[in-house]
């Protein structure tokens, strides 16, 4: 996908009132969710199947899209067991679009952990921060194993980078190396998801697509101004076992596959026309 110039409205068009009620309602509740977050997390250290969590940072993701002036649609069904989710990434709106459509934990690059804001927010609501060394992997393997066995969902973005959302970009293999270690192979469920915006009357057609250099202010100013009307689609795709594929490519091949099936059903394009 080639870089290009982003149209972003200059601040002095943003309706700045409106932008403030929103963020201020978005920190509010932040702020709330994520102290009740952290309460249950304690009291689940002691009671482990009470699961309020997920509920919470469900409600966090829903409050994200509400206050981002999007509309959510999730077509197909969920895993009834854990697993990975793998999708395409379009957008720092993926975080509260994955938190509403299911109740999921992200796995990230290691990086975000000490990102300011983000970082706390991914830690407190259950990320799983891999660093990409090889000393690391078993210890990267048992934790995932853990974490599939207790039935937890963890959401991987195989493409390594955000997009424009309007193009998928080639998984990488080597992402999907885990599932097919001997600790994990037998244990691991893959489900693809297609994730698509589109936007608001009058907006572009990447309007919600944050990728390469581009600055988070600007954007996140031009979301909360320009956003209502907006939609996003979830599409869950049937899941597979890792099993089932002799190689780590095979299956990335197989889930890159599927969604931009979906992605191209979405956009109403052929499949082939899908950017690689």
């Amino acid at each position: 996908m080639e870089e290009r110039d982003v149209f972003i409205p200059a601040p002095k068009f943003y309706h700045w009132p409106g932008i403030v009620l929103r963020a201020a309602i978005l920190v509010l509740g932040t702020a709330i969710l994520i102290s009740l977050y952290l309460l249950f997390h304690a009291i689940e250290i002691v009671l482990p199947r009470l699961n309020v969590t997920s509920i919470i940072a469900t409600l966090w993701g829903r409050l994200g899209l509400f206050v981002s002036g999007l509309k959510l649609e999730v077509v197909g069904k969920h895993m009834k067991h854990g697993g990975a989710l793998v999708a395409n990434h379009s957008s720092w709106l993926d975080i509260f679009t994955f938190h509403s459509a299911a109740r999921i934990s992200f796995v990230s690059k290691a990086e975000v952990n000490s990102w300011p804001v983000i970082g706390f927010l991914a830690r407190v609501t259950g990320t799983l921060f891999i660093e990409r060394r090889a000393s690391l992997a078993k210890k990267h393997q048992a934790a995932l194993l853990e974490r599939l066995n207790r039935g937890d969902k963890l959401c991987f973005f195989p493409e390594g980078t955000s997009t424009d959302g309007r193009h998928v970009l080639e998984f990488k293999s080597t992402l999907f190396s885990v599932f097919h270690t001997p600790e994990l192979i037998d244990h691991v469920w893959v489900q693809p998801a297609t994730v698509t915006y589109f936007a608001p009357s009058g907006q572009a057609e990447d309007f919600y697509g944050w990728w390469g250099s581009m600055d988070f202010a600007p954007h996140i100013f031009a979301v909360l101004a320009y956003s209502r009307g907006g939609r996003v689609r979830v599409t869950l795709h049937d899941p597979v076992k890792a099993s089932d594929f002799g190689t780590r490519k095979e299956l990335a091949r197989y889930c890159e596959a599927q969604v931009r099936a979906g992605f191209a059903k979405d956009l109403g394009i052929a499949v082939t026309e899908v950017a690689r």
